[in-house]
């Protein structure tokens, strides 16, 4: 018992001496110096930590649709991109992409001249020009080789250069994470893309066989996995990369 007495004792004497001494310390914050380097302004900070909070009134739909979209990808994306993977040789899959990629080039080179990025433009179709003659129709990419390599540019920067905003955030059916800008960005885009392959003179069917092939060539380009990323927040995590990744390409 006298221990317990003790302990009990010691114990409070420890608090009166701490509380004694916070009394006396001085107002650290009114002596503070001003930081050398300003801090961001944690205001718009997302109380979970994950980044800031970005427009994204259309949630509930987001969220569901992002479920779905992992739901398609992991049970008919994902094992025809592994069949394509199995049934086809590793040198055709680079000639694929490099014939996918070469046809992008239009669409860089027009949203280069766009937003006035002359030099972009012109290594642009330098690029395709090489690539789609020594190239043999973009199935080869000596412009790379020759230490000339790609740019990207799509409508929805070209709409952010010229001080579009985002507007609100999107996640597409299958194509993923968006905004209301680059969702009619990608729609024009779309348009360019689709008046190039009718210039082909393709046949019905074989431009549905290229739509397919294309759409199994970019899943298989991209190396993200659904609910892979080990974050409990991962649509806010996935939302936050996004719009800054967006951001960079933008004023690059």
């Amino acid at each position: 018992m006298k221990q317990l007495y003790f302990v009990r004792n010691l114990m409070l004497a420890a608090g009166v001496a701490l509380l004694t001494a916070c009394s006396a310390t001085p107002d650290l914050e009114a002596d503070a110096e001003e930081p050398r380097i300003p801090l961001p302004d944690t205001s718009e900070m997302d109380p979970r930590g994950i980044g800031y909070v970005d427009n994204d009134p259309l949630e509930g739909f987001n969220r569901r649709m992002y479920y779905f979209n992992a739901k398609a990808d992991e049970y008919v994306l994902l094992p025809v991109v592994r069949g394509y993977e199995y049934v086809t040789p590793e040198v055709m899959q680079t000639g694929v992409n490099n014939f996918f990629t070469n046809l992008g080039e239009i669409n860089t080179f027009m949203n280069s001249v766009l937003q006035l990025k002359g030099e972009r433009a012109i290594t642009t179709a330098f690029r395709f020009v090489t690539n789609s003659t020594i190239g043999i129709l973009g199935l080869f990419d000596p412009a790379t080789a020759m230490g000339v390599y790609r740019e990207k540019e799509d409508f929805g920067q070209t709409l952010g250069y010229w001080g579009v905003g985002d507007g609100p955030y999107i996640v597409l059916p299958l194509l993923g994470p968006s905004s209301a800008r680059d969702g009619f960005g990608l729609l024009v885009d779309s348009l360019v893309y689709n008046e190039v392959v009718d210039e082909m003179g393709l046949k019905t069917n074989e431009e549905l066989a290229m739509m397919i092939i294309r759409s199994i060539n970019a899943r298989k380009q991209i190396p993200f996995r659904y609910y892979a990323t080990g974050s409990a927040f991962e649509y806010e995590l996935i939302r936050f990369l996004y719009f800054r990744a967006r951001d960079i390409q933008i004023q690059r």
